[in-house]
């Protein structure tokens, strides 16, 4: 597991340079053609990896009910994100996987409910919801890369 965490706190630095390196407007900014911005895939990567490790093992997330409501799959940017909320979600960039981390040292995952994914594969336990967490990190990391551009 311990490549597993490297491999997504890399991915979790990429996505901090984003939040650095845009201007508010810019993180909220839907360029033509795209479905959403640089702050929802952010929030998205967050609350996808909340709801697949730990909402799929029967425990409570680190994250609110609504943050869950703004970033799940299905849902697309509603209204611009204010900067206290940005910083939130920073936060959590980090917060979570080093939870995330101490959590699968003290082998607290017991449970976990079956899941197939939108691409088709089958998540059955916690370690395996953390190994595919880092492909969808990836997979919005290249759609943030594109709107970059756009920006």
């Amino acid at each position: 597991m311990q490549s597993t965490f490297e491999i997504n706190k890399t991915s979790r630095n990429l996505l901090l340079k984003f939040l650095e390196g845009h201007s508010l407007e810019q993180l909220n900014k839907i360029p033509e053609g795209f479905a959403n911005n640089l702050i929802w895939n952010i929030g998205h990567i967050v609350t996808v990896q909340q709801m697949l490790v730990y909402k799929l093992s029967g425990l409570r997330m680190m994250i609110s009910d609504e943050m869950v409501d703004t970033y799940k799959k299905g849902t697309k940017p509603e209204r611009e994100i204010t900067q206290e909320e940005v910083n939130d979600i920073k936060n959590l960039l980090f917060s979570t996987l080093e939870q995330t981390k101490e959590d699968f040292t003290n082998e607290i995952f017991d449970e976990y409910m079956e899941f197939t994914t939108g691409v088709g594969f089958t998540i059955k336990s916690a370690k395996a919801a953390v190994e595919f967490n880092n492909y969808h990190e990836a997979l919005h990391t290249g759609i943030m890369m594109q709107i970059k551009k756009f920006i």
